[in-house]
């Protein structure tokens, strides 16, 4: 029988200091509610995704980070899983220079893009002079986005500046309607641009989840599934588990027509990477995959898994 599993993300850029007896804190209270899920902590603020199969246990534990960050006003997107697999497997609190990858720390005290409501979300992308700029990475965008929008189609968030120096250079007068995963991304993107001297940019409050979350299909403008960072892979329009798995080689999302391709093999490759790996790449992906799945068998947690893998595109954000 599946669990239902509620699932909370939420971001915040806000001055942190002794993170330290923070991470200490965090991971003592939060495992001892026995929540699970990944937390980053920087400097300049915290990221993090967290699930219970017990909503009041995982308000505890939002309750917690709230007090002490000192951000009572914490905006948290949630929903709920069902499936036999973890969302994730464990707790996870770590400390990094920066809480989303852009190669810089966010200033503080800098302006950023002007947040935009889901509800008033479709309005500013059907004005004729507003481009609306996808700023998720590449395999982010193919698995889903909205009508009409802009990818910025780049392997790394980081590379997100050369993009824009490439495609939107001379467009800094039109208004820029950005959008990203929960919204953390969008906060340095649009406050770079706006340090590039582009005058309008809006980005969308609280990301594609919380658009999926406020407008009901019916009357939305986005087309697909949503890249998430845990173990569902996709949500769909109602932030139900999508219909994508990961490679296990790779981490590429992948489709029921990328499953049924000649080049996918069960825990060994996929269409994308197929041909950029060696016999003995696959032969290790291959025995990896033999053992997750004997571990699975077993009620424990392989360090193949997909929790366990390193990959530049499992950066949590």
């Amino acid at each position: 029988m599946k669990d239902g599993k509620h699932v909370a993300s939420f971001y915040r850029f806000t001055r942190l200091e002794n993170l330290d007896s923070i991470q200490s804190r965090l991971l003592n209270e939060l495992g001892q509610l026995e929540i699970v899920g990944s937390l980053l902590l920087a400097e300049e603020g915290f990221n993090g995704s967290l699930t219970h199969t017990s909503k009041s246990l995982l308000n505890k534990g939002l309750s917690l980070i709230k007090s002490v960050t000192d951000s009572p006003d914490l905006h948290i997107s949630e929903s709920t899983a069902e499936s036999n697999n973890p969302v994730f497997y464990r707790l996870k609190v770590r400390i990094r220079r920066e809480i989303v990858n852009f190669g810089t720390p966010l200033n503080l005290d800098g302006p950023i893009g002007q947040h935009v409501d889901p509800e008033d979300w479709d309005v500013l992308m059907a004005q004729p002079d507003t481009i609306v700029l996808d700023v998720r990475n590449r395999y982010e965008t193919e698995v889903g986005t909205f009508f009409g929008s802009k990818a910025a189609d780049t392997e790394h968030f980081r590379n997100f500046p050369d993009f824009v120096k490439q495609e939107l250079a001379d467009k800094k007068s039109q208004s820029i309607a950005m959008f990203c995963t929960g919204g953390i991304r969008c906060e340095k993107a649009s406050q770079w641009m706006i340090e590039q001297g582009f005058e309008n940019v809006f980005q969308l409050k609280g990301g594609i989840l919380n658009y999926l979350n406020t407008k009901s299909a019916p009357e939305s403008t986005w087309n697909g599934e949503c890249f998430v960072f845990d173990q569902r892979v996709t949500v769909d329009h109602e932030l139900r588990q999508g219909g994508y798995e990961q490679c296990f080689a790779c981490r590429h999302p992948l489709s029921d027509a990328d499953r049924r391709n000649s080049l996918y093999v069960q825990a060994v490759s996929c269409p994308y990477c197929a041909l950029n790996t060696s016999p003995e790449q696959k032969a290790r992906y291959g025995e990896r995959g033999k053992q997750v799945e004997l571990a699975t068998k077993r009620g424990e947690q392989h360090i193949g898994s997909r929790s366990g893998l390193s990959s530049s595109k499992k950066s949590f954000a």
